[in-house]
């Protein structure tokens, strides 16, 4: 089923931050949301991922307007913010323990989100560092591999690739591109870069800058 975004509206004091923003992204692809900085991708992400509230607008998946439903709409949807931290004394496969203690409703699923977590982030015997000992590329791997080894409906990523160096890059399109189709799920992408979305994605819309 699509997730149907409709006429995002969002005001911040005199600034119209969103326009009127829709579109549809469907399962099993993923949808880049293209657009310079300051042109609302951010917003419209943390809108969709029930972070932000909107002014006005609705955002259908189901046939159930999320935004009247918060509590669904965090069962549905994992959300990756593009300044996402770690916590520099855990190691990478204390994150994926505590991530999928948080979200599992036993034991077995626990131990089921841990293992996809250890397969999406693929550090090998890194997963046992720190990540005050991490790579910038290395931490968005498995700051990545938290956000989808919870296999959420809908995968929200803001910036999925910001930053990082061409390897980990290579590999994080890989690791995205894989879990949509794989799990049949909704993705969501931002991005400034069209060489990044090309590379990515199955289908794009684009928000334009606009000024007040």
């Amino acid at each position: 089923m699509p997730l149907m975004v409709r006429d995002l509206r969002k005001r911040f004091g005199k600034t119209e931050a969103l326009k009127g923003v829709s579109f549809e992204a469907f399962e099993g692809e993923v949808f880049g949301l293209l657009g310079p900085n300051g042109a609302g991708k951010t917003t419209t992400l943390r809108i969709i991922s029930s972070v932000l509230p909107p002014d006005s607008g609705e955002v259908i998946y189901g046939g159930e307007n999320l935004l009247l439903n918060t509590n669904r709409a965090r069962e549905l949807i994992s959300y990756l913010p593009e300044d996402a931290g770690t916590y520099r004394n855990l190691t990478g496969y204390e994150h994926l323990e505590l991530t999928a203690r948080i979200y599992a409703k036993d034991e077995r699923e626990m131990r089921e989100f841990i293992e996809d977590g250890i397969r999406l982030a693929d550090l090998g015997d890194r997963l046992f560092d720190k990540t005050k000992a991490y790579s910038k590329g290395m931490k968005r791997r498995l700051q990545i591999a938290r956000a989808l080894e919870v296999s959420p409906k809908i995968a929200v990523l803001d910036e999925p690739t910001s930053g990082v160096d061409v390897f980990h890059a290579i590999r994080i399109r890989e690791i995205i591109k894989d879990f949509a189709k794989r799990k049949g799920a909704v993705v969501i992408v931002s991005s400034h870069n069209m060489f990044e979305v090309e590379k990515m994605c199955d289908r794009i819309a684009i928000i334009l800058e606009r000024y007040s």
